[in-house]
């Protein structure tokens, strides 16, 4: 099962990320996001990562033009759409596309039926002024139902107490973590990945 680690701002978390068994990084480009940074601060880490490492930009409701430069200047190697836009905006693309679906009230596992197959769907909490990290776990049942229609990356509250629960019930493709790992937005605590990875280590996903 493929990890990633997001809403990373400093190069020691990034490579103590990899170094634990991350497969992927995320970095939030929304200016808006306490965990915001700019395509040269990127470009420093992702220049010297090791190789195999994915590399996810964050973008939410962004013009597209702006996206594909950012995503070129930092040099990530996918985009990840967490706001209103849809899949088809972005048909065309060089780069694989992450379509983040918010969890909410009234959400039902159909919801992911006009997702391109192409396009990997990744479902969060439902928060229109955050759109994402924002700690609350979204309902479990519903990931499972979406997760046995098409493979899904499980994101919203994921920690190192509830890891284990989250992917037994859901069993996603991905998951993907942020203030679940941090002392602060975009500061990881070392001890909390350790622990994060433990937790997966021990049911053989990491």
């Amino acid at each position: 099962m493929r990890v990633k680690i997001c809403g990373i701002r400093r190069r020691e978390d990034a490579l103590l990320a990899i170094e634990l068994g991350a497969s992927a990084l995320g970095f939030v480009f929304w200016p808006q996001s306490p965990r915001a940074v700019t395509a040269e601060q990127v470009r420093e880490i992702t220049r010297r990562l090791p190789p195999f490492v994915s590399t996810v930009g964050v973008f939410v409701n962004q013009p597209k033009a702006e996206v594909f430069d950012i995503a070129a200047r930092a040099g990530v190697s996918t985009i990840q759409l967490h706001g209103d836009e849809t899949a088809a905006d972005y048909a065309g693309s060089t780069l694989p596309i992450i379509k983040a679906l918010p969890v909410g009230p009234g959400f039902t596992a159909s919801a992911v039926d006009g997702v391109p197959a192409a396009v990997t769907v990744l479902l969060d909490a439902h928060d229109p002024v955050r759109r994402g990290g924002t700690g609350r776990p979204i309902e479990w049942s519903v990931a499972a139902a979406v997760a046995r229609r098409r493979p899904i990356v499980l994101s919203g509250g994921l920690t190192p107490d509830n890891i284990q629960t989250a992917i037994r019930t859901v069993r996603p493709y991905a998951i993907d973590v942020s203030s679940g790992v941090e002392s602060g937005p975009g500061v990881k605590d070392e001890s909390r990945l350790r622990a994060l990875f433990a937790a997966l280590s021990s049911i053989g996903v990491a």
